[in-house]
């Protein structure tokens, strides 16, 4: 068997883009070689420069010219990301921005059935029929009409410790780019970002744009863990209902997606009622469950009668969640991490037990899933439904797997593009107890 012609980082060579991959990544083969190139699109031929050699396994490359391109090329939304510049001085945060938005979601749909099939065990029938027909990422209110700009509602900005440069960093480094613009923010953060501005006794800057309060930024100094500013309290509004949430705390950065979870939630809730498998009075949670955002969402489809105790670690968000869910008489926020709160409940009187066997637990995971752990747990206390909110499509699908040898079953299946321009995405599973 003929040796692959060895590569090293610099090497530029011409590559056929056959897939896609997980972490925003096309799939490409050099003389047999795996090769995941950034800034290319599957169908295109591309010239591409070596950033990471893995000795056999596999190589890393960034485009540098297309030799074949795509219809669904286009000019990047981020000037600094363009292929105009060398590699290592393209801004990162926007590895989808040379995609149409309707080929980036079928690429995002791509890669959740690919995890699903290879991590999840299911298959393309199964995926079809938990997906409804097809399985699809789908787009939220705006996006479309505004090309999928201006829709973060939180960003953080780096600054270069010797020149004081303020800027994000670039794609898979440490390196602060200089921008002009910040094309996925929102129009008061682009406004108010200090791009043109040295701070050099800062760290970073977090800028924030809450829906129904005035936008903030918040600085790391050296040596300081907390940013100035971080648990002050700010308002959101969804769908009429206002949270209030630390300014410095978890929330959804699209403008959209408090909403669009919340509604997604919500409305496999009250398909779980409609269905009879929703029992209000059972020992219902909500994990990692920040300001009580999806809580909220299980009390409008269940109705006031709901008992539900949301389990945070973050001890703000409790109390947020306290504040936010207080009209909810069967609700209670409970400071923990999620492990430990359901250890205690794995040990807990049968009665306790009996009652979280009768329960729906919805859970909303940091990008690493739930794990096998959490998972476990889960399975030995045998929630009779599990809805998931998942940011990873691998994440998912390990947990998905380990549900089904837990002995339940994946329902149904949707998925939000609720990053635009980046591979990130958010899916809602819900599972039933066999």
């Amino acid at each position: 068997m003929t040796e692959p012609t060895p590569l090293a980082v610099g090497d530029e060579i011409e590559l056929d883009i056959t897939g896609i991959a997980h972490g925003g990544v096309t799939v490409a083969r050099h003389e047999g070689r795996v090769v995941f190139v950034a800034d290319a699109i599957p169908g295109e031929r591309v010239r591409a420069r070596v950033t990471e050699v893995r000795k056999k396994s596999f190589a890393r490359a960034a485009t540098v010219s297309v030799i074949e391109e795509s219809a669904d090329r286009r000019p990047h939304i981020w000037a600094e990301a363009a292929l105009s510049r060398n590699p290592e001085h393209r801004v990162g945060g926007a590895e989808f921005g040379h995609i149409a938005l309707t080929r980036q979601r079928a690429l995002k749909a791509e890669v959740l059935a690919d995890a699903l099939r290879r991590f999840g065990g299911l298959t393309d029938a199964e995926i079809a029929v938990v997906a409804g027909g097809s399985l699809e990422v789908e787009a939220v209110p705006g996006d479309d009409e505004a090309n999928g700009l201006g829709y973060r509602t939180r960003v953080r900005l780096h600054v270069d410790p010797e020149t004081g440069l303020v800027g994000p960093y670039a794609s898979r480094s440490r390196q602060v780019i200089r921008v002009r613009s910040l094309p996925l923010a929102a129009e008061s953060i682009e406004l108010s970002a200090p791009l043109s501005e040295a701070m050099p006794d800062v760290v970073t800057v977090d800028l924030i744009a809450p829906s129904a309060d005035d936008s903030r930024m918040l600085v790391t100094l050296p040596g300081e863990k907390k940013r100035a500013g971080e648990n002050d309290r700010v308002a959101e509004s969804v769908g009429g209902r206002e949270f209030l949430v630390r300014a410095g705390g978890f929330w959804q950065v699209h403008r959209e997606a408090p909403l669009t979870l919340f509604t997604a939630v919500r409305d496999a809730i009250h398909q779980l009622v409609d269905e009879g498998r929703f029992d209000t009075s059972a020992a219902n949670l909500d994990l990692y469950g920040g300001a009580g955002l999806l809580a909220a969402a299980m009390a409008e489809a269940a109705g006031p009668t709901l008992k539900v105790t949301t389990v945070e670690s973050d001890p703000g968000a409790t109390d947020d969640a306290a504040e936010n869910l207080q009209e909810l008489v069967g609700g209670l926020a409970v400071t923990a991490r999620v492990d430990r709160h359901l250890a205690d409940l794995v040990k807990g009187a049968p009665t306790v037990r009996q009652r979280l066997r009768r329960a729906t637990v919805v859970l909303d995971p940091p990008r690493s899933g739930a794990g096998g752990g959490v998972v476990a747990q889960l399975g030995e206390l045998a929630p009779a439904n599990i809805v998931y909110v998942a940011c990873d499509p691998v994440a998912l699908a390990r947990d998905t797997a380990t549900l089904r040898e837990l002995g339940y079953r994946l329902a149904s299946l949707r998925a939000f593009d609720l990053f635009p321009h980046t591979h990130h995405f958010e899916s809602l599973a819900v599972f039933h107890r066999v």
